[in-house]
């Protein structure tokens, strides 16, 4: 059964981007409605969305016409998540103190799906006292769910807060409320998830490393984020950006890697050793480049810290470390040698040897193992639904 998708989309020039986000969901095999408020329409037509959903956008003209049943209890009905974005310091003030007075916040009182909200306005106006009280107020119902304004250049040519968040962090927010249902059972725990490959320098130019994306633990970390988790994420210089929300902290090598963790650990309930750390790098580093002749014939290498094994060593009682060990063929076997030997709580076995899994793909799969001799298999899914998967694993520990 398609999972259905009600988006309201409110009276700002991000509204623009709406469109990516209804077009994305639609071809992820999702049913998408749309309702457009009045001012919506100043921006984007509702022949432009009806488009891209294949189906008819709802306004407040037919929120006035006969149906068979009130139309804003019908949608409220359908939608499995509810998305408002933009949502503008107008709506933002109705939906605090449950106003309806339109079909986008009416539907919204009819409903009892998990609202996602991405507000968007200029600086100065999400700055305002009584914005931020409307916005804190509206927070307080565990129905909504925000994705906080980003940092940028916003239309009026002002840099600062105010930014609506990408439709890709829009789309990621909607599959993570599709999987937790709106339950946030992390929220308060802090979480520190490290992510990425290390790169060891040989000169400034050459290094040893992995093909590691970070993908992974960025799926990590925004699932730990959408339920609630107060989050540090340790990552390798990657393509993609960090999303607002979550502490970031960019290292390059594994002794950098490790000075974060070890900063950063003391405070985590739950620690995540996701990166894919080098086990060696070169003896010497050289800060100029070596001419191609000068390269040795055989590279002298020395060991790079062990940091999962020392965040093992101290783990307090309070505290669960989960591990991962990318291999081939045989998984569980090193697996649960990792298990022990590093002192985890729990392993996630991952094959990095089988088709659209592992290192640079989108999608996953993984056998979780624990220390109270539990073993789960997950099959081939997105890395942002396997991440998920362990955080409800996580909670068997």
């Amino acid at each position: 059964m398609k999972q259905k998708i009600l988006i309201g989309i409110g009276g700002g020039i991000a509204a623009y981007k709406v469109c990516e986000v209804i077009s994305t969901l639609f071809q992820a095999g999702m049913q998408v409605r749309v309702i457009l408020t009045d001012s919506a329409q100043q921006f984007i037509t509702p022949l432009t969305v009806a488009t891209l959903s294949r189906h008819p956008a709802y306004t407040d003209a037919d929120f006035w016409q006969p149906h068979p049943r009130p139309l804003h209890i019908e949608l409220g009905e359908w939608a499995d998540v509810f998305v408002i974005a933009p949502l503008t310091a107008n709506t933002l003030s109705k939906l605090s103190y449950g106003t309806a007075d339109n079909l986008l916040t009416n539907t919204v009182l009819a409903s009892q799906c998990p609202v996602l909200l991405a507000p968007a306005m200029n600086t100065e106006m999400w700055q305002q006292v009584a914005v931020q009280r409307n916005w804190q107020q509206l927070l307080t119902d565990t129905r909504f769910h925000a994705l906080a304004p980003g940092y940028g250049l916003l239309a009026c040519d002002r840099v600062g807060a105010g930014r609506m968040a990408e439709p890709t962090e829009i789309v990621t927010g909607v599959q993570s409320l599709l999987h937790t249902q709106g339950k946030r059972d992390l929220l308060g725990k802090r979480v520190l998830i490290s992510t990425g490959g290390t790169r060891e320098y040989l000169d400034p130019v050459r290094f040893i490393g992995n093909p590691s994306t970070g993908k992974m633990g960025l799926a990590l970390a925004q699932a730990a984020l959408h339920r609630g988790a107060i989050v540090t994420l340790v990552h390798t210089a990657v393509e993609w950006s960090v999303p607002s929300g979550m502490r970031a902290i960019a290292v390059v090598n594994a002794e950098q890697m490790q000075q974060a963790m070890l900063e950063n650990f003391p405070d985590a309930d739950l620690t995540v050793m996701c990166a894919a750390v080098a086990d060696v790098k070169p003896a010497e580093y050289s800060k100029d480049k070596l001419p191609k002749r000068s390269l040795p014939q055989q590279l002298p290498l020395a060991p790079v810290p062990d940091i999962v094994a020392e965040l093992g060593r101290r783990k307090q009682s309070y505290q669960r470390l989960i591990g991962f060990a990318a291999q081939t063929g045989d998984i569980i076997t090193p697996a649960r040698q990792k298990l022990a030997q590093k002192k985890l709580d729990a392993i996630v076995a991952n094959p990095i040897d089988r088709t659209d899994a592992g290192f640079g793909s989108n999608f996953n799969q993984a056998i979780f193992l624990d220390t109270q001799g539990r073993q789960v298999e997950i099959p081939q899914c997105s890395k942002l639904q396997l991440a998920h998967h362990l955080w409800d694993f996580v909670h068997g520990l």
